[in-house]
């Protein structure tokens, strides 16, 4: 790191404006994702770069590929979804789930994210967020799927915190009676009331999961999806 920031510092006391600035790394080869605590220990962000990630891990040319085979493998069904359009979970994913955990093992405030055409597709960036990147970054013509998509997931776990405070209180409540009860009678009631009480906490939990998204409702995402520069 030392090259880099020795450049920058002479750049910033050379023109008098002081820039914040970090420096770090793309990810895009497997083994990236494998030392990733040791890039960490010098990086302060990691990019995954997820057009060459998909390359390298399927060992596919992307021109070559999306030009000739995948289109006959979509169509056979040997592969569901295009890899360089929707994120692979199962082993890109993988790759990079292994990435953040070992990279944020050795700096806990390292700034993560992607690059590439991943970052506007619904699904991707869905993904994206369950992984708790920071940010991802895509096409221009891509940045209001990827904010509506955002915005959609922090929604979502807006209103997780919610149903999970709501079946805490009742829970609370039910122990409450359980305890309080005094004498037999009152003790089997209790016993009665809390078995109600778990019954509606489980059928608030299964509601909120069949419930679909709606990005109608969504406010300011706390998950944000800037443009690429």
């Amino acid at each position: 790191m030392m090259r880099p920031k020795a450049v920058a510092d002479a750049v910033i006391a050379r023109r008098g404006v002081a820039v914040p600035y970090r420096i770090g790394t793309m990810i895009e080869l497997p083994r990236a994702c494998v030392v990733a605590a040791e890039l960490a220990a010098i990086a302060q962000f990691f990019s995954f770069g997820t057009n060459d990630l998909t390359q390298t891990v399927y060992g596919y040319s992307r021109d070559d590929a999306e030009a000739s085979f995948i289109p006959k493998y979509l169509e056979q069904k040997i592969l569901k979804d295009d890899p360089f359009q929707v994120l692979d979970r199962v082993g890109v994913g993988a790759l990079m789930r292994m990435g953040i955990e070992r990279g944020r093992a050795q700096r806990p405030d390292l700034k993560i994210g992607i690059c590439g055409e991943h970052g506007g597709e619904p699904a991707s960036v869905a993904f994206c967020d369950e992984l708790k990147l920071d940010y991802v970054s895509c096409s221009p013509y891509r940045v209001p799927i990827a904010r509506i998509v955002a915005a959609a997931q922090a929604a979502a776990r807006r209103s997780v915190g919610r149903v999970e405070a709501a079946v805490h209180r009742i829970d609370h409540r039910a122990v409450h009676v359980g305890v309080a009860a005094g004498g037999d009678r009152q003790r089997r009631r209790g016993a009665r009331r809390c078995a109600c009480r778990r019954e509606e906490s489980r059928r608030l939990r299964r509601a909120h999961r069949r419930r679909p998204l709606r990005s109608t409702t969504v406010s300011t995402p706390s998950f944000e999806a800037p443009a690429a520069a």
